[in-house]
């Protein structure tokens, strides 16, 4: 590999996230991404597996990397007004098969609107799909109301 990719996901409408404790996959489309030329997000999985309805299956949510390399995580996160004692967002390597968390965070809320960002870096590869994931504890299911997922990747030399 040579140079940088990137892949730029953004979801700007509402996405509901039951308020039932468990983390959940955010969801991307399809169309109208910022930035995919090196197609590590696209309907027809690497696994085999074609997602009709990125709205209801979790694996829209996926990027696969296309390449192994250290990776650079961005996101943002908006979440509209409620009644949270606490907000939590993590990545996940592998989140539908052998799921490995890091960059947990939990956060207690702001007045109003909560906008929250956060990097992290890892190493990836091609064959372990790599998601964002958010929970809340309102007393009801509440929305993301916007979400960006990001992910680049520099090449790694063997020592």
């Amino acid at each position: 590999m040579t140079g940088v990719r990137v892949v730029s996901l953004k979801v700007d409408g509402p996405q509901s996230i039951p308020a039932d404790g468990g983390y959940h996959i955010v969801r991307f489309p399809y169309v109208g991404e910022s930035y995919d030329p090196w197609e590590m997000h696209t309907p027809v999985q690497p696994d085999g597996s074609v997602v009709t309805n990125w709205k209801t299956d979790d694996q829209s949510g996926l990027i696969w990397p296309s390449t192994a390399g250290w990776g650079t995580l961005t996101s943002l996160i908006y979440w509209e007004a409620g009644d949270y004692d606490e907000l939590r967002d993590r990545y996940v390597r592998d989140p539908l098969g052998v799921y490995d968390s890091t960059a947990t965070e939990h956060r207690p809320p702001s007045p109003g609107i909560q906008c929250w960002h956060k990097s992290h870096e890892m190493f990836v590869r091609p064959d372990v799909p790599i998601a964002l994931l958010v929970a809340q504890d309102a007393s009801t299911a509440r929305k993301v109301t916007l979400a960006e997922f990001k992910l680049s990747i520099s090449p790694v030399e063997e020592p």
